[in-house]
């Protein structure tokens, strides 16, 4: 049963409409423009360069984010594929369901041959006899880490002369540095999540579930025209794991309230994490919660240009230690990685971990969240997300100032 007190703060959700939940801050956030034809085409100029110098002659992509990046088509998997063929030379491939062409069409950002598949053949046989014909039936074709595996073997099956490689070189090589627009729409998402949590946080009241406060962080993005992805809640000792535990929790006075929260702005994703405390904090909160909000700070100052990106997460451990948490991933403490790689994708090639060699470079975007876990008691977690350019690493969002304030 939901109170009124609560109904009225949820409003967006079970009352009078999503705008009417969270009014102001969120949707007053300006919204840049989406990506352009010519950008698209400069993606595809990069992937051939990449192709060229990794000696592939084409890649393979299935429906999901890198599909979006290159075409702009967003589709969902089935046992029907629907596949896009990038070729070193020439214009790309698209196959698909007949019946599902117009659908596709919609959709597409670039100029390509788009090719069909009636549902009595096999449509790696019918993507096999294209290539064929453009010279590619002994090429190396470069497989995209996400694609299903029977779609290669059936490939191999229908055109035995191919080699099969990885792909990663070339869409790792083109998606990792974002380009300007790339950056301003991940921008936009960030400035809606920091919107929606000042216009939620204040409405928090006690006995409520996360479930509750999500919808409330849910009504907020949408109601901005962001599309929302996600709002995990942990409260109390929850907190201490950091996806969470189903047990049932209710928000309390006094005990760690833990929010990691998203959402997508032309598919570009936003991922800021707070933590806050409802009435007084206990002074053990307050202590970690500093700590954590210095190991944001330690981060980012291991973020130099050309750095290894595990360097990031060895300078936050290092300092942890020092605090007397750890070591490395032992708890209490860090059991996670520093951070991820963030984009069209929550999470994206290369990690802030241990053991990453993978240089640090402009236009490549991250979470820094060193959060610190006590199990069975509480954790905190800070996430803010940053991009490297020449001089050093820029905040998308600004981190949260204390645990008193979003």
């Amino acid at each position: 049963m939901i109170d009124a007190t609560r109904r009225e703060l949820i409003g967006g959700v079970v009352g009078t409409g999503l705008a009417a939940a969270v009014p102001a801050g969120a949707q007053a956030v300006a919204s840049p423009a989406p990506i352009t034809a010519p950008e698209r085409a400069q993606r595809l100029e990069r992937a051939r360069e990449l192709m060229d110098r990794h000696r592939i002659d084409a890649i393979l992509i299935e429906p999901g984010s890198s599909l979006v990046y290159f075409t702009g088509i967003e589709w969902g998997r089935s046992e029907r594929p629907t596949l896009a063929l990038l070729p070193r030379r020439g214009d790309p491939v698209v196959l698909t369901p007949f019946f599902e062409r117009p659908s596709v069409r919609e959709s597409l950002k670039i100029p390509v041959e788009l090719i069909v598949w009636q549902e009595d053949e096999q449509p790696l046989g019918v993507l096999a006899a294209a290539m064929a014909k453009r010279g590619l039936a002994r090429a190396a074709i470069g497989i995209e880490e996400n694609v299903r595996w029977f779609i290669p073997a059936a490939l191999r099956e229908a055109l035995p002369g191919v080699r099969l490689v990885g792909a990663a070189p070339v869409v790792r090589g083109c998606r990792m540095r974002k380009s300007s627009a790339e950056l301003g729409l991940m921008k936009r998402a960030a400035d809606v999540t920091v919107a929606a949590y000042r216009e939620v946080v204040p409405r928090l009241r006690e006995g409520m579930t996360p479930a509750e406060v999500s919808a409330l962080m849910a009504a907020a993005h949408q109601a901005a025209s962001a599309r929302h992805l996600f709002a995990l809640v942990l409260m109390g000792e929850a907190a201490a794991y950091p996806h969470g535990s189903g047990k049932p929790q209710r928000l309390k006075p006094g005990e760690a309230v833990l929010m990691d929260c998203g959402c997508s702005v032309e598919g570009y994703q936003s991922d800021i994490s707070r933590t806050i405390v409802l009435g007084s904090v206990p002074g053990e909160v307050r202590s970690v919660w500093e700590t954590v909000a210095e190991g944001q700070h330690v981060a980012m100052a291991a973020a130099k240009p050309g750095a290894p990106a595990g360097s990031v997460d060895d300078a936050v451990r290092r300092f942890y230690e020092l605090r007397g948490f750890g070591p490395g991933y032992q708890l209490p403490g860090l059991s996670h990685r520093t951070g991820h790689g963030i984009g069209l994708d929550g999470h994206e090639p290369v990690n802030l971990v241990h053991g990453e060699t993978a240089p640090l470079a402009p236009g490549m975007c991250f979470s820094n969240e060193p959060g610190i876990y006590l199990p069975g008691k509480f954790g905190v977690r800070l996430e803010d997300c940053f991009w490297m350019t020449g001089d050093g690493p820029r905040w998308f969002s600004e981190p949260q100032p204390s645990i008193d304030r979003v």
